[in-house]
């Protein structure tokens, strides 16, 4: 394919350079060079521009081929999407009626079920209703009987509390007497108790007194310049027992 657009370049050259006829626009070029370059360019086209072109001449038959051929394939499809449909159609409507048929009897089924549940339930209903009836007479009867019982017991009670109650009244004189005595009991220990705490305050104080002036004297030794002699038996002149006394 290279050495035809070569040739046709070298044939452009030949006649730009060829010698012009006087007069006009024609020129004189070597015949057997532009016969060379021809037969150069027609080896150097390849065979599938040949076979283009049969193509291009049969152009017309094949399109014409194709286009039937799309037609009839166009039909075959047509045709065969309708039978297709049509079959779906019938399927459709098959499985609709059977699904109707279904439906009715599960409607049925459940209506007759519903029944009968209803009819068990009104039974129950009524038995339960009766039986809660006797056992509403069977309490409001022992409910009686208790509240006649209690009545009894309780009239009984009120007159054993009656006989009593010269009992309970001996008896509250007698809490009263016992809880006067334990209030002045408690009284006398109260006061015992605040003398003999009392004793002991005054047995501290006086110790602690003694002990003070002790420790002021010792001070007063330690201030003096020449400082007399610590004295320990002034420090500590009383021994004290468990009483808190001097012995």
């Amino acid at each position: 394919m290279y050495r035809v657009f070569e040739a046709l370049d070298e044939l452009v050259t030949i006649v730009e350079e060829a010698r012009g006829v006087p007069m006009t626009s024609g020129c004189v070029v070597s015949r057997g060079d532009v016969l060379e370059l021809l037969d150069d360019v027609r080896d150097a086209i390849p065979s599938e521009l040949d076979d283009a072109q049969d193509v291009l001449d049969h152009r017309d038959e094949v399109v014409t081929k194709a286009q039937t051929e799309s037609d009839k394939s166009l039909s075959d499809a047509r045709s065969e999407a309708q039978s297709t449909v049509s079959e779906a159609r019938t399927e459709a409507d098959q499985v609709l009626a059977d699904a109707r048929e279904r439906a009715e009897e599960i409607v049925a089924s459940a209506r007759a079920e519903a029944e009968q549940s209803v009819n068990d339930g009104r039974r129950e209903y009524e038995d339960y209703i009766g039986q809660a009836q006797s056992e509403a007479d069977r309490m409001v009867q022992a409910g009686r009987a208790a509240y006649e019982q209690s009545v009894h017991e309780g009239r009984s009670e009120q007159a054993r509390l009656i006989a009593e109650t010269e009992v309970v009244q001996e008896s509250h004189v007698e809490a009263k007497r016992i809880v006067d005595e334990a209030h002045e009991d408690a009284e006398r220990l109260r006061g015992e108790c605040d003398s003999y705490v009392d004793a002991r305050l005054a047995d501290f104080e006086d110790l602690l007194g003694r002990t003070l002036r002790t420790v002021g004297k010792g001070r007063q030794q330690l201030r003096s310049p020449m400082g007399a002699p610590y004295d320990y038996e002034e420090w500590n002149p009383v021994a004290v027992n468990g009483s808190g006394r001097e012995h």
